[in-house]
């Protein structure tokens, strides 16, 4: 008995396709489709779908900043905010990690498990802006927001030779966004695929008319469209308006997100916790405010309650490992290390961390294969951290030749690394070498002024060869708020002391009569 296999056709196959996420199949059906009927609305609207699904962004991960949010944000303040206050200042608290345990990173906060948004580079500097498209289609200068969706919009109207689906200039904004079928699609296309963000408000406006402002949905969207315009209170009030209908962790997420960008972070902490703490997009975004807060034990519990929810969240899993090892606990970290292998994720990185976990557990075989399988894997961005790891490894095993050459090879790829900077000049120090050691002493303050080590080494270089009027203000730019933790030290307080009564003992140069 041979059994017949049903075929679809028509507009079910297409809806199929789609279940099946056989996006390009789905809009090709629903082209056909539209090519012999074109006023089929549920193929046009499917077709939207398609189109959006294929350049879609997550609006909560959506964290970079470009040249307009840097240097033309007129939403700050005070351009210099106080230590502790601001999320563009280094992290003063004394609850913060200490730099000593644990490194960080050249946004000066302490490294995390995975790469986010905002974490590359230092912000507020002009390496990080420029990473953007520098194309726009207005005179305003290029924002994060707007460099995305033009890129998107452009590489999707490259596959299609025909041009543009819809034309929005000609297109009845009236009558398609008061239509209840169509209109949800007809947003999100206009929203994410074409970035026309006063099209995609006036859909939004005219749709929550039309759902006699009942609809939670299209305030969200509008508070969206606010905040892609950088009116965060706007975009406030529609998220607080949202909640009078239907209270969900999104509008918590986005209304989060909103009071981030006006800088109330306590109200983005404590928000909705306490109402959605089972959801894990929340649980997620309340990690990266303790992240960013400095509070790392906060942020480690957060990611383990991820994972009594998602067990198989990556994010999660690489992020505790990091907190174990830098806890003194790398076999901890190892099996977690290892759990993300079994998972199917195969990268220089993790190769790297399995390799140092190794090391410390006193397993060297496995740490030399995972290093020598990291650095086969490593592309040009990450080669110099990969490098600098394998010189603090050269450094435990005694090797100050070897671990140099690897400082060296950190900086040829990378020559933005300031750790590196610091080591090579601290064994150049060691060989008698003062002045390339101050040289990369400087070096490392101008590329990585959140760094506090190249300062004391400066500060002792100098003490080694008496220059005390340099030691001065060496130590003095060393005990700056930004670098609470060099209080903690005595040696400095003992410089500084002797500095200050050297100051009222000796004279300063004038000259002669």
């Amino acid at each position: 008995m041979t059994i017949l296999i049903p075929q679809f056709d028509g507009l079910f196959k297409a809806l199929r396709l789609f279940r099946n996420n056989q996006i390009e199949a789905c809009k090709d059906e629903c082209t056909n489709l539209l090519n012999k009927n074109p006023l089929d609305m549920a193929a046009w609207a499917l077709k939207l779908s398609c189109l959006t699904d294929t350049v879609y962004v997550d609006e909560l991960e959506n964290e970079e900043l470009g040249i307009a949010e840097t240097f033309l944000d007129q939403n700050v303040i005070a351009p210099n905010a106080r230590p502790g206050t601001s999320f563009q200042r280094p992290i003063t608290t004394g609850k913060a990690m200490n730099p000593i345990m644990r490194p960080t990173s050249t946004a000066g906060r302490p490294l995390s498990g995975v790469s986010r948004p905002m974490t590359s580079l230092r912000s507020g500097t002009m390496e990080q802006a420029v990473r953007t498209s520098r194309t726009a289609r207005t005179a305003r200068a290029v924002s994060s927001n707007s460099a995305r969706q033009l890129r998107l919009a452009t590489a999707s109207m490259a596959s299609n030779p025909e041009g543009p689906f819809i034309m929005l200039q000609r297109l009845n904004i009236d009558k398609y966004g008061a239509d209840p079928m169509v209109n949800r699609q007809l947003f999100e296309y206009v929203f994410y695929h074409e970035g026309d963000m006063k099209t995609a408000h006036q859909i939004a406006t005219i749709a929550t008319k039309a759902a006699n402002y009942d609809d939670w949905y299209w305030k969200n969207q509008l508070g969206k469209c606010y905040m892609r315009l950088g009116l965060f209170l706007e975009a406030e009030k529609q998220f607080l308006s949202s909640f009078k209908n239907h209270r969900l962790p999104e509008t918590y997420s986005y209304l989060a997100k909103a009071w981030w960008a006006m800088g109330a972070f306590s109200r983005s902490r404590h928000g909705g916790a306490s109402n959605h703490c089972a959801t894990r997009a929340l649980c997620t975004l309340i990690t990266y405010l303790f992240q960013q807060l400095g509070e790392v034990a906060e942020s480690n519990e957060c990611y383990k309650k991820i994972l009594t929810i998602q067990a198989t969240n990556i994010e999660a899993i690489a992020c505790i490992a990091t907190n174990c090892f830098y806890d003194d606990k790398p076999e901890i970290a190892l099996c977690y290390y290892r759990r993300i292998v079994q998972m199917g994720v195969n990268n220089a990185e993790l190769m790297m961390n399995i390799g140092l976990c190794c090391f410390a557990c006193q397993q060297f075989d496995f740490a030399l294969s995972s290093i020598q399988r990291a650095h086969s894997m490593a592309s040009e961005e990450i080669a110099g951290e990969i490098w600098y790891n394998t010189g603090h490894l050269m450094l435990a095993i005694g090797d100050t030749r070897q671990a140099s050459r690897c400082f060296r090879l950190a900086l040829a790829v990378d020559s933005e690394h300031g750790e590196a900077m610091v080591n090579l000049g601290i064994l150049q120090q060691m060989e008698g070498k003062l002045d390339q050691a101050r040289s990369l002493y400087h070096s490392a303050i101008s590329k990585s002024p959140h760094l506090f080590e190249p300062h004391f080494n400066l500060a002792l270089l100098c003490t080694q060869i008496g220059e005390t009027n340099n030691l001065h203000g060496v130590v003095v730019n060393l005990l700056t708020p930004e670098r609470a933790i060099a209080r903690s030290f005595p040696t400095l307080c003992k410089y500084l002391s002797i500095i200050v009564v050297e100051s009222h003992i000796i004279p300063c140069h004038e000259k002669l009569q």
